[in-house]
């Protein structure tokens, strides 16, 4: 079982909304000569988040009075480069893309009522502890 820590939706959160961003964008230069879509490599992504993968950064604190550690881990963003779908060298694909960002808009919502179900859980327990 999968187990998502405050901190682990926090990140999953901010994947989704540059995957959100980097959609936008596709398809506002849908008919740009020669755009390049870009995506967010989710899996790789998904899979750094859980830990199945490591990190590129590893940062060790060595005294108790450093700052805490804050690494703001670059999100991994690819173009596709294997096809082209216009005569003008452009490979967005208007519908690809809209679909995209239907099941990512699912995927930010989810996670939203994911982390607010999960304060309402810890609001109401303390309401009743009074």
């Amino acid at each position: 079982m999968i187990d998502f820590t405050n901190s682990k939706h926090q990140k999953l959160l901010k994947v989704l909304t540059k995957q959100h961003e980097l959609i936008t964008n596709n398809i506002s230069n849908a008919d740009t000569p020669h755009y390049k879509a870009t995506h967010v490599a989710f899996q790789d992504e998904l899979d750094r988040i859980l830990g199945r993968q490591p990190s590129d950064v590893s940062l060790k604190r060595t005294h108790d009075r450093h700052l805490p550690l804050q690494t703001d881990e670059s999100i991994k963003v690819v173009e596709s480069r294997n096809k082209t779908m216009n005569n003008n060298g452009n490979n967005v694909d208007i519908d690809a893309e809209m679909s995209r960002l239907a099941k990512n808009q699912l995927l930010y919502n989810y996670t939203i009522e994911r982390v607010s179900g999960q304060y309402t859980k810890m609001s109401n327990l303390l309401k009743d502890l009074r």
